[in-house]
């Protein structure tokens, strides 16, 4: 594989600062494209080995801001491009922040790669952009289906990029990864909801619905898929999902959870939590056959056994109070 002068935007959330770390230690000159903040934080970057963080070009700034995201991809051959707002909840109550962040955003990015010629673009979509499954495995050319104002915006993202490489040739891939989970995600997220709780002495658990199921993917499967998609002459132009070929319903994967950290507990449904009606996604299941024939992705956590081993892996993360210092556990997280 090729090394590369890649651009990373989101590289401060928990998908970008795994990928960060796996693009040094594969031999690629990272540049990592952060939230200005006052605080001068680089979001999970700053939890990385010094040896991993001495080899990153931290930008700080905003993807909202056209100037500042060309000037940040002076100079580089590829753009992974992961900076969006993703929690669904805060996405009923701020739509509007949503729109700036993930569609103009996913503009500005881009308009940059077209003005300055990159090689490759990666835009990251999600599996919310098919709403509930019609069928299953869902594959590349299930029906696009907004249930959420995150959903609508993602699929704009999408189709501005892939328009892009219709109108202008820009050389464009779209990778829709499934429910990702593991080490220094966010507590918006299910699973982290469920095992921070657990990790801080609760018996009883706060959850929303347990029906829905979910394809969960690692987070280093979905870092791999990444940086293969990236050298894939034959992605350009299309969507191509990551996944673990694997549903389980959130009911049983707190049955896992517990059975990973060795507790017993209650769950207690909060409606605070609870999507509105026609908004919860009831079914995604992920087919990957795309990715592995494109570029011979294929997950490494796949099945329950591998799920399982992902659950006992971040479990143990979080169960470290250094870790677990960074949630508030007793906060419904939106």
């Amino acid at each position: 594989m090729s090394k590369k002068r890649v651009l990373l935007t989101g590289a401060d959330g928990f998908i970008g600062s795994h990928l960060a770390e796996l693009l040094v230690r594969d031999g690629h000159s990272v540049r990592a494209f952060v939230m200005y903040n006052s605080f001068n934080s680089w979001g999970w970057l700053d939890a990385l080995s010094s040896d991993i963080k001495s080899e990153i070009d931290v930008v700080a700034g905003d993807i909202r801001d056209p100037h500042g995201i060309s000037e940040a991809m002076q100079g580089r051959e590829v753009v992974l491009h992961l900076a969006a707002l993703i929690a669904i909840p805060f996405s009923y109550h701020s739509p509007d922040a949503y729109v700036q962040t993930n569609v103009t955003g996913t503009l500005n990015v881009l308009q940059a790669a077209r003005n300055l010629g990159v090689e490759r673009i990666l835009c990251t979509s999600t599996s919310e952009t098919y709403g509930t499954a019609q069928f299953v495995p869902i594959t590349e050319s299930h029906p696009l289906h907004a249930q959420s104002p995150y959903a609508a915006t993602k699929i704009a993202a999408d189709q501005m990029a892939l328009s892009y490489y219709h109108s202008f040739e820009t050389p464009v891939v779209v990778l829709r990864p499934f429910n990702t989970y593991g080490p220094r995600q966010s507590a918006r997220a299910v699973i982290p909801t469920i095992i921070s709780q657990i990790a801080a002495g609760a018996r009883q658990i706060k959850l929303g619905s347990l029906t829905p199921t979910r394809d969960f993917t690692f987070v280093r499967d979905t870092a791999r898929g990444f940086v293969q998609a990236m050298n894939c002459d034959e992605c350009l132009g299309e969507v191509v999902n990551i996944g673990s070929a694997f549903e389980i319903s959130i009911g049983d994967t707190v049955a896992l959870i517990a059975e990973a950290m060795g507790r017993d507990i209650d769950i207690i449904t909060d409606s605070d939590r609870l999507r509105p009606v026609g908004s919860e996604v009831e079914r995604l299941f992920a087919g990957t056959e795309k990715a592995q024939r494109l570029f011979d992705w294929s997950p490494e956590f796949a099945g329950r056994e591998g799920f399982l081993r992902g659950l006992v892996e971040t479990a143990k993360w979080f169960q470290e109070e250094e870790n677990l210092k960074h949630y508030k556990t007793s906060v419904y997280n939106i």
